[in-house]
């Protein structure tokens, strides 16, 4: 325990008690979640995308993590539900006229105001610092306040005019409760986006069934020759017995016959063959197996 050269312990010394539970900064988290990529950690800077539970990437780091196919690639938990580059908004923000940026503090000797955001509500004026509620149109890519939306009630986006419904509304770094709402809401319409794909691949088929039911039908070929447009002869292709047979005249198989038999040719020319007469011998004539001739055969 020691206690040499006359010193005293105190009690929290001695006595380990239980762990104080760290508390979170709440202006860091804000800062963590409104100023920086929740995939890259890095500075969000334009094009700014959003996805479909509300939180905020920039568009390089996303487009870098799909491509990304490496087996040592590591699964976000922020972006595991990001497959393609159609499942993220890109966001059409507002510029905050008095945000003057990071060129005022480049010695780092001024006072860096966290109230001061890059961007503004369009309607009401409120900066996006995180101390408001932000929501973002799906349809449109739109960023308003929570209050605007809410004090100006239409179904027409106050910036681009284009029409919206209450489902295309995504809050921006919410909770967890609201996020698992968004969740909710992103996986009924993936699942409708799929059941809404299986129809038309039914539909291709039966469109390219009937067309091959309509060309394979033979009043079609009539109906094309009506209208004056010429029509071409198929072109069989038939064995050459068939066409000798077809034709009256007697085909080469048919015909033929030893030369040696031919009337019109000469003795001597006959006896030049194998089949004539003069060229046949017996069996005392022929030739042993061993060394056998083509007068064998």
């Amino acid at each position: 325990m020691g206690c040499d050269g006359g010193t005293i312990p105190k009690r929290h010394e001695l006595v380990k008690g239980p762990k104080k539970v760290e508390k979170v900064d709440k202006n860091a988290e804000l800062v963590a979640r409104w100023y920086y990529c929740a995939l890259s950690q890095e500075k969000l800077c334009k094009p700014i995308v959003a996805c479909e539970l509300g939180r905020l990437y920039n568009k390089d780091a996303v487009i870098e993590h799909l491509l990304d196919k490496s087996p040592e690639k590591t699964v976000m938990e922020g972006a595991s539900h990001i497959k393609s580059i159609k499942n993220v908004i890109e966001l059409n923000l507002t510029d905050n006229p008095a945000w003057n940026g990071d060129k005022g503090n480049t010695k780092g000797d001024k006072y860096d105001d966290l109230q001061v955001a890059c961007f503004i509500c369009p309607v009401v004026g409120l900066e996006m610092n995180g101390r408001h509620r932000f929501c973002v149109l799906r349809s449109c890519g739109c960023v308003f306040s929570e209050r605007a939306l809410k004090e100006i009630k239409t179904d027409v986006c106050h910036k681009c005019g284009s029409a919206f419904q209450e489902d295309d509304i995504i809050l921006l770094n919410g909770n967890k409760e609201e996020v698992e709402v968004l969740r909710k809401r992103m996986e009924e319409r993936r699942l409708k986006a799929k059941l809404s794909k299986k129809p038309k691949k039914c539909k291709t088929l039966e469109t390219l069934s009937q067309t091959g039911a309509a060309e394979d039908s033979p009043g079609t070929s009539e109906v094309k020759s009506d209208q004056g447009f010429p029509t071409r002869d198929k072109i069989q292709f038939v064995s050459s017995s068939k066409s000798a047979a077809t034709s009256g005249r007697p085909s080469s198989t048919a015909t033929k016959r030893p030369v040696a038999n031919g009337e019109e040719k000469s003795e001597a020319y006959k006896s030049i063959f194998t089949s004539h007469s003069s060229a046949k011998r017996t069996k005392e004539q022929s030739s042993n197996w061993v060394t056998h001739t083509a007068y064998y055969f």
